[in-house]
């Protein structure tokens, strides 16, 4: 089962700010990673949050239940990089027949990986520690979002633990009238497609009632729309967004300092 709720302390100091503040100081603090491709910067700035993660309230083995597909990503991508990249400047560190690993590899082969981690760190932080009713509430209220669009987001976010439990039922149901791939990896290949299509099908008729529903309710009607729960943007929530931004520069100036800072673009 997905869990689309918070999973860290909600009554910790970053848990409780806004959502909105939350998602800003996320995007601040994630974009200014981009401007750089060296493993100095998305390094520091990996360090910098775990360093907060107490301040949200999330464990560091809770943490590592929930980005392990992250960390295999991210050598996915050194390994890739590693096997198939075509500039292979600096020294020489293995020269294996056809597979030749230099510093020039391992340098951006890191400063990929890591800057993959870093950038969806913050993301996962705030996912983790806010309620989706809070953040579509935020979005309408502080971010001034179409009320449409925020609340159909929320209904989809709300409907992800569907797909994991459907995609067990057609499984289980496949197996019942002796639908079974076995060892053969192209019979599961093929299982698998056809599983995944009949979950698509079945996700875009939900998505047509939802839809037909949420306009019934007058959704598409434009008339101004209340909310039941106010959510407030303070002092304490700018900030935060200021923080992140600060935090962002430091980890861009040590990468400066070190002389290890590479412009993704010139």
């Amino acid at each position: 089962m997905i869990v689309t709720g918070p999973v860290g302390t909600s009554t910790a100091p970053l848990a409780r700010r806004n959502p909105v503040a939350k998602l800003a100081a996320a995007l601040v603090f994630s974009f200014a990673l981009v401007a750089t491709i060296d493993p100095v910067a998305p390094a520091v700035a990996i360090a910098i949050e775990l360093a907060v993660l107490p301040l949200f309230g999330i464990g560091y083995a809770t943490l590592l239940r929930r980005i392990w597909p992250l960390l295999l990503s991210a050598f996915g991508v050194v390994l890739t990089m590693v096997l198939f990249a075509a500039d292979r400047d600096g020294a020489v560190l293995l020269d294996a027949g056809p597979l030749t690993v230099t510093t020039g590899v391992l340098h951006t082969a890191l400063g990929l990986a890591l800057r993959l981690v870093a950038v969806a760190l913050p993301g996962l932080l705030v996912f983790a520690t806010t309620d989706p009713t809070d953040l579509a509430d935020a979005l309408v209220q502080n971010a001034k979002a179409p009320p449409r669009f925020a609340l159909g987001a929320l209904a989809a976010f709300r409907m992800l633990p569907l797909l994991a439990t459907e995609w067990q039922l057609l499984g289980m149901a496949r197996r019942a009238r002796g639908v079974d791939a076995g060892r053969n990896p192209v019979a599961r290949l093929r299982l698998f497609a056809a599983t995944a299509f009949a979950l698509l099908v079945g996700a875009i008729r939900r998505g047509t009632r939802l839809a037909t529903a949420m306009d019934a309710r007058g959704f598409d009607s434009g008339s101004p729309r209340t909310s039941a729960r106010r959510q407030r943007f303070t002092a304490a929530d700018a900030a935060l967004v200021a923080g992140a931004a600060v935090l962002a520069g430091v980890a861009l100036g040590v990468s400066v300092l070190l002389g290890t800072f590479r412009p993704l673009i010139g």
